[in-house]
């Protein structure tokens, strides 16, 4: 399952600037440019699980992306004002993430606006570092 959840407005929020956001524990570091529209094919355009989809980063969404479940909770540890704020269906969701954070957000829903780098980091419950093949 992917696409767009039919239930939550579209967002429009979108980098400004290009910016790099660092995936932790991996130690992955991607440039983000504004000018492109999509790394991966999860998640709202640009957002935090589109551009690790794109550097080959795993982070579990297992409703596609479409803010229907928390399985993509992240943890934006430097950056997190440049993500703006969680809207409502996001925060409903994470109501269900397990190991919750002050700076917790979902990948699929998280879309920085590139006036800061940022640093993610995907807790540990959610690497599969076993899955099924393609």
């Amino acid at each position: 399952m992917a696409g767009v959840n039919p239930y939550i407005a579209a967002s429009t929020r979108r980098p400004r600037t290009k910016y790099s956001i660092t995936f932790l524990p991996m130690n992955v570091t991607v440039e983000v440019d504004p000018k492109r529209t999509r790394y991966g094919h999860n998640g709202l355009e640009l957002s935090v699980l589109d551009v690790a989809e794109g550097a080959g980063v795993e982070i579990d969404h297992a409703c596609g992306g479409v803010c229907a479940c928390s399985t993509c909770h992240v943890i934006v540890r430097e950056g997190g004002e440049s993500c703006g704020e969680a809207d409502d269906a996001e925060l409903d969701q994470l109501d269900n993430a397990p190991g919750l954070d002050l700076q917790s957000r979902l990948a699929c829903q998280c879309v920085p606006d590139g006036s800061k780098d940022v640093v993610v980091e995907v807790p540990g419950w959610n690497r599969n570092l076993v899955r099924e093949g393609h």
